[in-house]
């Protein structure tokens, strides 16, 4: 991967660029009057550090950076008092802890994050370490005009890594909620911004593993969304309740985690 700067750049700017350059293996490069066409020549992957955002350019002529996308209506939705799918299947409540597995571009995140509010707790977990590098810094440097949002993506924390083996790593019972949204094996129309991601995301979802260990690490709930026609819901050890949606190409569905003997 080549890594250099916008046009326009400053001395902060460079030193962000090498920096990164370092820490993902790859080569800095001074952007001078080249093209990213030009560069990708030499590789095809090319990330451009600007002062406002960070652009990942990919082999395949995709352009992706961090947007809040979806989450900001739904946001939106929440401060006016309205309900949100996912929330309602999470029984998501002031104060809880949700767990990201398959963070994405982080729209369910930033919907838990202000659903869950100042005291509670969200965390992100990205197997490609280039989607979680720019979800990372787009969270905590993007201004939507909407404080609580702001806020709310502030307050996300993203790891690096795959989601079982962070999983393995968690205490019992050590988050309320424990999400899962797996690519779809259907295809449905996508965003733009969701578009980018497809080729680079996680296609082999281990689901019996995926779901032992969560129900072993979730207090409250496991959360799956998944295309309303998947077979992940009713497959294997685990029967999802699932929230049927007459209008959406996916559902969501839960499975509650049983209180254990001897916790109150």
């Amino acid at each position: 991967m080549l890594i250099t700067t916008s046009f326009r750049t400053n001395e902060q700017t460079i030193e962000t660029a090498k920096s990164l350059a370092e820490a993902l293996q790859g080569e800095y490069v001074e952007r001078r009057k080249q093209s990213v066409k030009q560069l990708a020549i030499k590789c095809g992957d090319v990330l451009v550090v600007g002062k406002e955002r960070f652009e990942w350019y990919q082999p395949n002529g995709e352009k992706f950076f961090f947007h809040p996308s979806s989450a900001m209506f739904r946001v939106k939705r929440i401060l006016r008092g309205e309900k949100d799918p996912l929330i309602e299947a999470a029984q998501l409540k002031l104060g809880d802890s949700f767990l990201d597995c398959t963070l994405g571009l982080g729209s369910d995140a930033i919907t838990a994050s202000c659903a869950a509010g100042p005291n509670g707790k969200v965390v992100g977990i990205e197997k490609n370490p280039m989607t979680a590098l720019l979800v990372r810094e787009g969270l905590n440097t993007w201004e939507t005009g909407v404080a609580e949002a702001d806020e709310a993506m502030k307050r996300i924390s993203v790891i690096s890594g795959d989601s079982i083996q962070q999983l393995k790593k968690l205490p019992d019972r050590s988050f309320d909620i424990v999400y899962f949204d797996p690519m779809f094996k259907e295809t449905i129309q996508e965003s733009t911004s969701i578009r980018p991601l497809r080729h680079v995301a996680e296609h082999h979802f281990h689901h019996e593993m995926a779901l032992q260990e969560a129900m072993r690490v979730a207090r409250k709930r496991v959360v799956l969304k998944d295309h309303w026609k998947s077979t992940r819901f009713t497959a294997d050890s685990y029967q999802f309740q699932v929230i049927k949606r007459k209008t959406a190409q996916f559902h969501y569905g839960y499975l509650t985690i049983k209180e254990d003997k001897g916790r109150k």
